[in-house]
């Protein structure tokens, strides 16, 4: 969805009504005077970044592509189509559920991202064969009916993916040096990015620079670089700062967290206020396959009189964390 099509504060149009409907069936209901009208008010606008900071997306109150993406996704439940290994692989919250419950019953479908790919199809193939169902790799109704009754959708146990990753993060014993670090930005940090970059690469790591605006582009370049890790420089300009790491509903990037809790504790030395860890699901931390964070960081003047400072201490943050990944310190 292009900027020049996003329904916005002001307009009247059937992608407006097409909104209200969704937003209603996930029980954000709109004020009926906005729905007659089918406009995008005040009310769409609140019950809009009430959904989007429930799904860990930027509450910006704006229908991008990336919200219309998840009001899709969030409209979807466990058993409303069959699920299989497709492309464009397909996404969803009932991939998600999927996901959750094969994990629970010991089979490894990989990161709870609500994406069918190839990690998932074999989950599904490996819990087919194990319950002597066809291993035709197709969530329908009769492998959704074995798996409902092996298993409810399971709540506070931790997936076998998370895991996995944990313990492949305390094996890892390689420094800094070599290290694929992909180093993104977006906005008007540029300066800050090339700062950082210049320190890791004095520490050894080997950097690849991305400054393409859209998050899934972004993450496509990580993948492919084959990066060990994923820092996204974001300068806002609201007041307060944030560290985000992929997380969604049962689910949360080992990784990821470990790396931001420690650059959330050098930026909170450096900066006024106190920075945020938080876990997230917008489209650079779902489509990343390594662990990943991104610094959303405000207030610009700030940012930009600290740049050196904040560059080091981000440098620092990355160095450490390459030391012992599956550390917690920095909380």
């Amino acid at each position: 969805m292009s900027k020049d099509h996003q329904p916005r504060r002001g307009v009247s149009s059937e992608a407006v009504r097409d909104l209200h409907r969704r937003l209603l069936e996930l029980g954000y209901p709109v004020a009926e005077t906005e729905v007659v009208e089918g406009s995008f008010g005040r009310d769409t606008e609140a019950r809009l970044r009430g959904f989007q900071a429930k799904r860990g997306l930027h509450e910006h109150g704006r229908l991008d592509a990336a919200t219309m993406a998840a009001l899709v996704e969030a409209g979807y439940r466990l058993g409303d189509r069959n699920l299989y290994l497709h492309s464009p692989m397909m996404r969803g919250d009932d991939v998600a559920d999927l996901q959750l419950r094969l994990g629970g019953l010991g089979f490894d479908a990989g990161r709870i991202d609500g994406v069918f790919g190839p990690d998932t199809a074999r989950a599904l193939h490996d819990f087919q064969r194990n319950t002597g169902l066809a291993a035709d790799g197709i969530a329908g109704h009769d492998t959704l009916v074995s798996l409902r009754q092996l298993a409810a959708r399971p709540s506070g146990r931790t997936p076998v993916a998370q895991v996995r990753e944990l313990e492949r993060l305390r094996q890892t014993q390689v420094r800094l040096v070599d290290r694929r670090v992909a180093l993104g930005q977006f906005g008007s940090c540029a300066a800050l990015a090339g700062a950082v970059a210049r320190q890791l690469r004095v520490r050894g790591a080997r950097v690849v620079s991305l400054d393409h605006p859209d998050e899934d582009h972004q993450a496509q370049m990580a993948n492919g670089f084959d990066a060990e890790l994923y820092l996204g420089l974001d300068i806002r300009t609201h007041s307060y700062s944030r560290c985000q790491y992929f997380a969604t509903e049962g689910f949360k990037s080992e990784g990821g967290l470990r790396l931001a809790r420690r650059c959330a504790a050098v930026l909170s030395t450096c900066l006024p206020d106190t920075c945020e860890v938080l876990g997230m699901r917008i489209p650079i931390l779902r489509a990343t396959k390594m662990p990943a964070v991104l610094c959303s960081l405000g207030p610009p003047a700030t940012i930009v009189r600290a740049t050196d400072e904040v560059a080091s201490a981000l440098a620092g943050a990355i160095t450490a964390w390459a030391d012992d990944p599956a550390s917690l310190t920095g909380t």
